[in-house]
């Protein structure tokens, strides 16, 4: 592939380089950087327009501020890639989201230039006040505190973890700088009074006359107008108005400005640089995808892709014969609530990551986008369900976390039927460790009155959808990882299962291997590799972690030398459970040989999930040492003797 042609960006190896340069030149390394940053996303793929919708801040952040002395704290991150190319990981910026590559967002381990990692949102501005609380009180770090900075877009400004950072920051008063990177587009459109109070903000004063006026004051107050009275009342209407939100909650207002306007961005944080003695807020607006038409004429503005070609933004994507898993839950429930208008869906700013946009379609008063903002919509969900509905909150499981103490107050203690569908359930590859589904099984499976299911395939899936819209005893949540099925028949219809319940999936003798989850695939394959080497393990799906299958387990048991569980999970869940149920039963006591296979104690970096998953000890190969093992087989060999 043809590299762009960026010569001012090769003479630039860290941010201290861009203060030789002049503003001209900055304005041009910015457009060598957004080319840059299109051509290894194209090799790569990932987070497309985030990034180019933050080149010029990107750029101007550097040439104002000391990096890393001053902290640049990325909200979510998904936008740093051109802060990468600039502090010194050009060289590997075709190795991003891939095994031992640099990191799709920021991360402390890569890079001084990374002094807070994020993946998830709205944590910026609590992150950046923490460093102006240490910056005061003598903290220090190995290249020193300066100014903190905060850059969020207004999709995270959705989320209350901001506002009760601002309030806190406004309350202490310390100097901290956060920038408001405003482009109407977090993944999906943002939603809510925030978006509609921005929007007003800057539907009245046109660019030139902010840009004036950013070169001289903290605050947004232009000179007399003597365009008529009546224009000159309105513009002093809008400006006197502006920001009125951020200066109640004690920050310093400064906007709108144009955040691709290289002159003004240099102007305003020069300003700031040299001015500001408390919290000030700057409000940039952007445009998600900014300077690559493909990307800018997407729904989503780019936001997460595959490799692509350059020239026609066409994306290269691997062809399946199978459904993705979040295609079969949308289409499911979309069956479901054609027959019952009680059904709700609800999601946290990702109706198409959940597939939730094709409900919106057809139901759009039923189907409720809250806005990042996971506890809220778990928390709304209960209220829907307290008062008859039948909600489905469909949340990744790695988001789910924000909302687990609404999961357990809010839902769990007052037995209310809120159902949780969960996608990316387990490894889920290039987002690596923030974006992994690990824990969910453990911090749902030891609630009391949850249901919670796991599917194993496809047409598991579509089964566990009506076994959650028919039940009304309680929560019940069922997961589900990312990507494609793998190629089962798919019933018309999906069946209601019996509530904790598993299923004998291979009949065989001397180990059993029960499964919960999508690992039942790997499970078969070794089951199958043993049995031509005489070893012939009786294979279950468990479909349940609670309520167990006691019968089911305790029968498993009793017929085999060896049990051995399987799940996409950390340590504290389906397996743990397991060991609980035998230990209480006395089983031990009688010679069982009982191993669970977890994720492993760590966090796993990104690569593809079946690396992650060999990382973690769980393919089919490693699945089979572990039956070995267990058995006290030393070795393959000796399995066929």
């Amino acid at each position: 592939m043809v590299k762009p042609i960026t010569p001012l960006l090769d003479r630039v190896d860290t941010p201290a380089d861009l203060k030789h340069l002049s503003d001209e030149d900055l304005a041009q390394l910015a457009d060598e950087v957004r080319a840059e940053t299109i051509s290894a996303v194209s090799e790569t793929g990932g987070h497309l327009g985030a990034g180019l919708g933050v080149v010029e801040l990107t750029v101007a952040l550097h040439a104002v501020f000391d990096t890393p002395r001053d902290k640049l704290i990325w909200d979510v991150s998904h936008q740093c890639y051109p802060h990468k190319i600039l502090t010194g990981r050009r060289d590997r910026i075709r190795t991003l989201r891939q095994k031992d590559g640099l990191s799709g967002f920021t991360k402390r381990s890569e890079s001084a230039y990374d002094p807070f990692g994020a993946a998830h949102s709205s944590t910026s501005i609590s992150a950046a006040l923490g460093f102006a609380t240490a910056r005061e009180l003598g903290g220090t770090t190995e290249v020193g505190l300066g100014d903190a900075i905060a850059v969020i877009g207004d999709g995270s400004m959705s989320a209350g973890m901001a506002y009760e950072a601002m309030n806190n920051a406004g309350h202490l008063g310390k100097r901290l700088i956060v920038i408001l990177n405003d482009n109407e587009m977090s993944i999906a459109p943002p939603v809510g009074a925030m978006s509609s109070y921005l929007s007003r903000l800057y539907a009245g004063a046109p660019f030139q006359d902010l840009k004036a006026a950013a070169k001289g004051a903290l605050s947004f107050l232009p000179e007399p107008f003597y365009e008529g009275a009546r224009r000159a009342k309105e513009m002093v209407k809008h400006a006197t108005i502006g920001g009125t939100l951020f200066e109640e909650l004690g920050f310093e207002y400064v906007g709108p400005i144009d955040g691709h306007d290289m002159d003004m961005l240099l102007s305003v944080l020069r300003m700031v640089k040299a001015r500001a003695n408390g919290p000030i807020m700057i409000h940039a607006i952007t445009r998600k995808g900014k300077g690559y038409a493909p990307a800018e004429e997407a729904i989503d503005k780019g936001h997460g892709v595959g490799k692509f070609d350059v020239v026609t933004g066409a994306q290269k994507k691997a062809q399946s014969n199978a459904p993705s898993y979040t295609k079969v839950f949308a289409e499911s429930l979309l069956q479901h609530a054609a027959e019952d208008d009680r059904i709700t869906a609800i999601t946290a700013a990702m109706p198409d990551g959940t597939g939730l946009n094709l409900f919106a379609e057809r139901y759009p008063s039923r189907c409720f986008d809250v806005g990042i903002a996971e506890q809220h919509a778990v928390t709304f969900a209960a209220g829907q369900a307290a008062g008859g509905l039948k909600p489905f909150c469909a949340l990744y499981s790695t988001f789910l976390q924000r909302g687990y103490d609404q999961v357990v107050h809010d839902v769990a203690i007052q037995r209310l039927p809120v159902r949780f569908p969960i996608d990316r359930a387990g490894l889920v590859g290039a987002d690596g460790a923030t974006h992994a589904g690990s824990f969910d099984i453990a911090f749902l499976a030891n609630l009391p009155g949850f249901v919670v299911m796991a599917a194993a395939d496809e047409s598991e899936l579509k089964h566990m959808v009506a076994t959650a819209v028919a039940y009304d005893d309680g929560p019940i949540a069922f997961r589900f990882p990312r990507g494609e099925g793998v190629g089962v028949e798919m019933p018309e219809r999906g069946e209601i299962l019996q509530i904790g319940r598993g299923r004998i999936v291979r009949e065989g003798s001397r180990v059993a291997l029960l499964s919960f989850g999508t690992r039942l695939q790997e499970v078969e394959k070794a089951a199958e590799n043993m049995a031509r080497r005489g070893i012939n393990p009786t294979v279950a799906d468990a479909r349940f972690a609670k309520p167990l299958d006691k019968d089911l387990i305790l029968g498993l048991a009793a017929d085999h030398e060896a049990l051995i569980t399987i799940e996409e999970g950390a340590i504290g869940g389906f397996g743990s459970h397991v060991a609980q149920l035998l230990a209480e039963k006395g089983i031990f006591d009688k010679g069982l040989k009982y191993r669970s296979m977890v994720l492993p104690d760590t966090f796993i970096d990104q690569a593809s999930p079946a690396d992650m998953y060999r990382v973690a000890g769980m393919n089919a190969e490693e699945i089979e040492a572990r039956v070995l093992d267990t058995l006290g087989i030393a070795s393959i060999g000796a399995a066929t003797a």
